[in-house]
């Protein structure tokens, strides 16, 4: 398979991002060609986005990456803004755009909801999502059900350009991850994510200390009666285990909730334990990693990059007839 995945520079890589997409992308590395893209241009999209967070935002992230498992022997890593073809197709494939179409877009919608101000980026940007995919002849992606839509979005763009133009693009096709949506551990009705608080994820880099903090307060519930069902907060206090714990361990903690006996401390100590087996060889990978070899990682996968999206831009160019 060609696979193409994106991510936002936005700081702090937390468990949600891990489990949910960087596990996925690390282990897609062994047979397929793989490319995976730091969205700056999307990252712009923020209004509370600064140039110099931004810049340390790329670096860290790319420090993250590489500490958790991408390979650049492996596969491509490269920043968005580094290979210019991303905004010119993005361009070409808007004029194949319909604007009712983006006009459903529900994250547009959910994002723009009690904003002041909504930037034209926003509105945009599943045809810049959708340029980064196509213009590496993608045929497969890795998104959440959150993106489904998006995905769907650009499988009729390049059917719309294949349609006007001449068959060309291929219509990509999802690889949903089997990791369910990790939930904030200080209010489980939530999603881990950065934009509630820290003390609504973990991070993968966090002290010790302020994990333990994290899960040691995370939601429960009040007594526990046997045969009770999970309440959202132990259920999210599970999917973790699960995550980072054998099955063994996980399933004589289930016995015992259900039983009414189990202790939500020795819940936690044990979460707390196999998250950290999971972790610590992630962030003695990451105290290994230079600047420079970022740098060096970033500027070759850029190059094999570039290689790729001249090529698809020049034929879509004569395509389109701008050559």
């Amino acid at each position: 398979m060609r696979i193409f995945s994106g991510i936002q520079p936005t700081g702090t890589v937390h468990l949600g991002n891990y489990f949910g997409a960087i596990k996925q992308w690390v282990e897609l590395q062994e047979g397929n060609f793989c490319i995976y893209c730091i969205v700056d241009y999307h990252a712009l999209t923020n209004e509370n986005t600064r140039p110099e967070e931004l810049r340390k935002a790329k670096q860290d992230l790319a420090l993250d990456l590489l500490a958790c498992g991408i390979d650049p022997e492996k596969s491509i890593l490269f920043v968005q803004s580094d290979v210019p073809e991303h905004t010119e197709l993005c361009w070409i494939l808007g004029c194949v755009t319909s604007f009712g179409d983006l006009t459903r877009m529900t994250q547009f919608k959910e994002k723009a909801k009690g904003q002041e101000f909504v930037n034209g980026g926003l509105f945009y940007y599943p045809v810049l999502q959708a340029a980064d995919i196509l213009l590496y002849l993608a045929d497969h992606v890795p998104v959440g059900e959150d993106q489904l839509q998006h995905l769907e979005l650009a499988r009729r763009i390049a059917r719309r350009f294949n349609w006007r133009f001449g068959e060309f693009f291929p219509e990509p096709e999802p690889i949903l991850g089997k990791v369910p949506r990790l939930m904030s551990l200080a209010d489980p009705t939530r999603k881990m994510s950065k934009s509630y608080g820290p003390d609504h994820y973990i991070g993968l880099m966090e002290p010790e200390e302020e994990i333990w903090r994290k899960i040691r307060t995370a939601v429960t519930d009040v007594g526990l009666t046997p045969g009770q069902p999970m309440s959202p907060g132990v259920a999210n206090l599970f999917t973790l285990l699960e995550l980072v714990a054998p099955a063994e361990v996980t399933e004589e903690f289930k016995r015992l909730h259900q039983e009414g006996k189990l202790l939500y401390r020795d819940l936690k100590e044990t979460l707390f334990r196999y998250l950290m087996e999971t972790l610590r060889p992630i962030r003695e990978r990451r105290k290994e990693l230079t600047e420079k070899d970022v740098e060096e990682v970033l500027a070759a996968g850029a190059e094999r990059a570039r290689k790729i999206a001249k090529e698809v831009i020049r034929e879509v160019r004569a395509r389109v007839g701008l050559d």
